[in-house]
């Protein structure tokens, strides 16, 4: 009988999962200084791509970031800040120079990394909020 208990709460865990896995967007989300701070607030992890249309590395980062969307939904959500059209966010966070990621962890700012930085540094620098 234990078995079978055993089984249905590792069961019950997986569907768990999988539900608030379908709540995670498997892409980056445009948000807008209106729409920050409740973006940030909704997922427990979030990173904030601070990006503008003109600037080369976002552009390249962008892709990056879209393969991480999809490899790590459920654990992270992405966001994406034109920070030539919102301004606040950026002034708030300091943001002197793009592409910038900003993590939030809990509502939280927590770190950020600044550049078009490999993706594997991005997962690394995530790890330790997952």
């Amino acid at each position: 009988m234990d078995d079978i208990e055993s089984i249905r709460q590792k069961r019950m865990q997986q569907l768990q999962e999988s539900l608030e896995k379908k709540d995670y967007p498997s892409n980056p989300v445009t948000i807008n200084d209106a729409s920050f701070s409740e973006f940030v607030s909704k997922y427990p992890l979030v990173l904030v791509d601070c990006w503008a249309p003109w600037c080369g590395p976002c552009r390249m980062l962008s892709p990056v970031l879209d393969e991480l969307a999809v490899e790590m939904q459920g654990k992270v959500v992405f966001g994406k800040l034109n920070v030539d059209e919102e301004k606040m966010a950026a002034i708030k966070f300091g943001i002197t120079s793009i592409p910038a990621m900003l993590i939030f962890k809990n509502g939280e700012f927590v770190d950020k990394l600044i550049g078009a930085v490999p993706k594997q540094n991005i997962i690394q620098k995530l790890q330790p909020y997952i």
